[in-house]
């Protein structure tokens, strides 16, 4: 669990750590909160609304777990509405529940009440956080429910009962304008197929196709009520080198957490960093890649000889890169033999 941070400078120095080359992302967010703790929030709304737009795998869901961390101490103390299960116009209605004398009234709990909304704060903060993740997916009833709550920070549920969202933090992530933005990165034709843009050079392109798209697949009510909209942007070689660095190190305190008195030192040296960046990366996956590369070449290894019970507690490994240079092998420095 992650000490609650208290100030400004320390918010933004732990979400830059554990979300890497989205500067913007940070900016934007720590304000609204800053605001919160002062006690200067307008009445009546949302502490802050968030939409995320930009590519699969650069950090947007990532931003909002890291955030719930610092302020709760958790990734999970957050309340999470995945919108690809509200693709049909009558599944929206699982939100806010069945109304009286309709069928399941009784039966059926609204997924937005305001015990589960208290539930996603903790001790150290009163703030919540609300993800509506792949906002695009829902049917457009979903962001018609929505307006009323972006507005005047209330939702109306099917018995009469009202949903406070006053101390929230709403974000909204979706993919509009990932395809073009690939294409934007990545021409296919012409001269710009051979020459690499700078990402200098790119960043006001993409946020002018996210923002564009934005406003093709949202009404302007809708889009009117949100603070502010953040456009990811691809993750550079040196973010997901960060990213990867951050991953092994995620991985190291697994182990000595799960394994207890049988966990061992694992080595990752920078030949091995190398490859794995090699083989993870992708411009259209992003980290995502990056991390089921790890868990394909390095974690699954590693599970059958921890399994196996051929790493003795204490030891230490080294996961090296075999001479053809297509998987790791996993050596035991301490007698030199390779395990696998």
């Amino acid at each position: 669990m992650t000490r609650p941070i208290d100030s400004a400078n320390d918010l933004a120095t732990f979400l830059s750590r554990r979300l890497v080359g989205q500067p913007a992302a940070i900016e934007a967010i720590v304000p609204f909160i800053e605001i919160h703790r002062a006690m200067l929030s307008p009445e009546g709304r949302p502490a802050g609304i968030f939409l995320l737009l930009g590519p699969t795998g650069t950090g947007k869901t990532k931003t909002v777990e890291a955030l719930a961390e610092v302020l709760h101490g958790s990734p999970k103390k957050l309340l999470r509405i995945d919108c690809g299960e509200f693709q049909m116009e009558h599944e929206v209605a699982k939100l806010i529940g069945a109304p009286p004398g309709y069928l399941g009234h009784r039966e059926t709990q609204p997924l937005l009440t305001q015990q589960k909304v208290n539930a996603a704060t903790s001790e150290s903060c009163d703030l919540a956080i609300l993800l509506f993740d792949e906002i695009e997916k829902a049917a457009p009833s979903m962001t018609r429910l929505l307006l009323g709550v972006l507005d005047k920070g209330t939702l109306r549920l099917g018995d009469c009962s009202s949903v406070s969202f006053e101390k929230t933090l709403i974000f909204m992530t979706s993919n509009l304008g990932a395809v073009r933005m690939s294409e934007e990165l990545r021409p296919d034709f012409g001269f710009g197929a051979y020459t690499p843009r700078l990402a200098v050079e790119r960043t006001p392109r993409l946020q002018s196709i996210s923002l564009a798209a934005m406003r093709k697949n949202f009404s302007p009510e809708f889009i009117n009520r949100i603070d502010e909209v953040v456009t990811y942007q691809p993750l550079s070689a040196d973010a997901l080198a960060s990213i990867l660095a951050q991953h092994i190190g995620d991985l190291q305190a697994h182990l000595d957490r799960r394994l207890g008195p049988r966990t061992f030192e694992l080595q990752v040296p920078l030949r091995t960093r190398r490859f794995l960046l090699e083989k993870g990366t992708s411009d259209e996956y992003g980290a995502r890649e990056l991390k089921r590369t790890i868990q394909r070449l390095l974690i699954q290894p590693l599970a059958s000889l921890i399994a196996a019970g051929a790493i003795p507690a204490g030891a230490c490994i080294q996961a090296d890169v075999n001479p053809r240079k297509e998987k790791l092998v996993i050596r035991n420095l301490d007698t030199d033999a390779i395990a696998c």
